[in-house]
C-alpha cells in the first residue's frame, strides 16, 4: 500500500506542475502550486511531515511571487561529471552533469541528468540562507526534478528556472527520507530570498 500512496503523491505532483504550466498569471500560477502542496502536506498519506508537525500543519513556509526571480535560461555545454550518491531509501543514485546554466546576478549551476531508468533533470541550489535562522534549508533546495514532476517548462535548449518554485526535498521535514543534496557546481554565494523557506513546517 506503501507504494500505491507514493505513486498517487507523484501523480497528483505532475497534475499540479501542469497546472502551474497551463496559468496565464504567474501570481495565481504560484499561489496555485502554494496551496496545492499546502493541501497534499496536511492531508496525503505520503506527506513527509512527521506526525508531531503535521497535528499543527497550517502551510509550508513560502516567501510572495517575485517575477525577477524567473528565468529562461540556455543550457550551456560543460564537461561531464559523474556522481554517485547514496540515499539510504533508494540506494546510490548517479547522476551525470550535461551542461550547466548561468543566471544573472546568481550565477552558474550544473544541470544533472538521473543516469539510471527513467531518466530525468535535477537542478538543486544551495543559496547563502542556507543553514541560516529563518533562512533556507542546509541542504539546498529544488528547482527542477522532472522525474518527480516539478517542471516548470524547458525548449530544446533552454529552461524555465523560477526560484519562487524553490522548494525543500523530503528530507528537510523526516530523517527517514535521504536526498540528493546540492553538490558544489550548485552552491551559490547570493541569498535567494524567494521560494520556500526552513523552520517548523507550520
Amino acid at each position: 500500500m506503501r507504494a500505491l500512496e507514493v505513486a498517487d503523491w507523484r501523480r497528483q505532483i505532475f497534475a499540479l506542475y501542469a497546472s502551474v504550466r497551463a496559468a496565464n498569471d504567474l501570481y495565481a500560477a504560484h499561489d496555485l502550486w502554494r496551496r496545492g502542496r499546502d493541501r497534499l502536506f496536511e492531508s496525503h498519506p505520503s506527506t513527509p511531515l512527521l506526525p508531531a508537525d503535521r497535528a499543527v500543519f497550517t502551510g509550508l513556509p513560502v516567501r510572495p511571487y517575485d517575477p525577477d526571480w524567473r528565468f529562461e535560461a540556455v543550457v550551456e555545454a560543460a564537461p561531464t561529471t559523474r556522481i554517485e550518491v547514496e540515499t539510504g531509501t533508494d540506494g546510490v543514485v548517479p547522476f551525470e552533469r550535461i551542461g550547466l546554466v548561468d543566471i544573472p546576478s546568481i550565477g552558474t549551476l550544473d544541470v544533472w541528468r538521473l543516469a539510471s531508468y527513467g531518466g530525468g533533470l535535477f537542478i538543486p541550489v544551495k543559496d547563502a540562507l542556507a543553514g541560516t535562522p529563518g533562512g533556507t534549508y542546509g541542504g539546498g533546495r529544488y528547482l527542477l526534478d522532472t522525474v518527480k514532476g516539478a517542471d516548470l517548462g524547458s525548449t530544446a535548449t533552454s529552461l524555465t528556472l523560477d526560484f519562487n518554485f524553490a522548494y525543500n526535498p523530503s528530507c528537510a521535514y523526516d530523517p527517514a527520507w535521504a536526498c540528493p543534496l546540492a553538490p558544489p557546481g550548485n552552491v551559490v554565494d547570493v541569498e535567494i530570498p524567494v521560494g520556500e523557506r526552513y523552520g517548523r513546517a507550520h
